[in-house]
């Protein structure tokens, strides 16, 4: 079966065949498994084991999390890319997301301030959580309109840490 996997403005081709797994042209050998009782899946690839925390983030869409690092993935099959394409569907809002607690814990270290323009992939907040130390990143290039807590407030998992706008030109 074929999949299209967004993240951000980037998209992979995978394909899938049992346990083998063709993504951008590379084939591996892949097996995810469930983890009873916890968002968290074991994936075996090419002899390599990799633990992932992935939740759902709405239709299609999934929160994984790899090495402290949260992405937000769009995935779909190819029917369901046709009938986006066809409807419309498939355009994307404009404009940078918000950034939202992945997990609750509490705010270490804020490193942006309102009016930074940050680049994709900077490093903004610390989030303390499970007695480990979280780096949270800008998902995509914005301007920080708004930051909305401080060092050492406790958050909640999903709940906006910092608004995001375009940014300058």
């Amino acid at each position: 079966m074929k999949y299209f996997v967004s993240v951000g403005a980037r998209e992979i081709e995978v394909e899938v065949d049992g346990d083998h797994v063709v993504a951008a042209g590379q084939r591996v050998t892949a097996v995810l498994t469930t983890i009873p009782g916890s968002p968290v899946r074991q994936l075996l690839m090419d002899g390599r084991s990799v633990a992932l925390p992935i939740e759902p983030a709405g239709a299609g869409r999934w929160a994984v999390t790899l090495h402290g690092e949260r992405r937000e993935l769009d995935v779909v099959d190819a029917r369901t890319r046709h009938i986006r394409s066809l409807t419309g569907e498939d355009r994307k809002a404009a404009g940078p997301a918000n950034l939202v607690a992945p997990m609750p814990g509490l705010v270490v270290r804020i490193q942006v301030e309102a009016g930074d323009d940050v680049p994709a992939g900077a490093p903004v907040v610390v989030l303390e959580a499970m007695k480990m130390e979280n780096q949270l990143k800008a998902a995509g290039p914005g301007r920080v309109a708004v930051v909305r807590v401080q060092p050492g407030q406790a958050v909640d998992k999903g709940q906006v840490l910092l608004e995001f706008a375009a940014p300058a030109p």
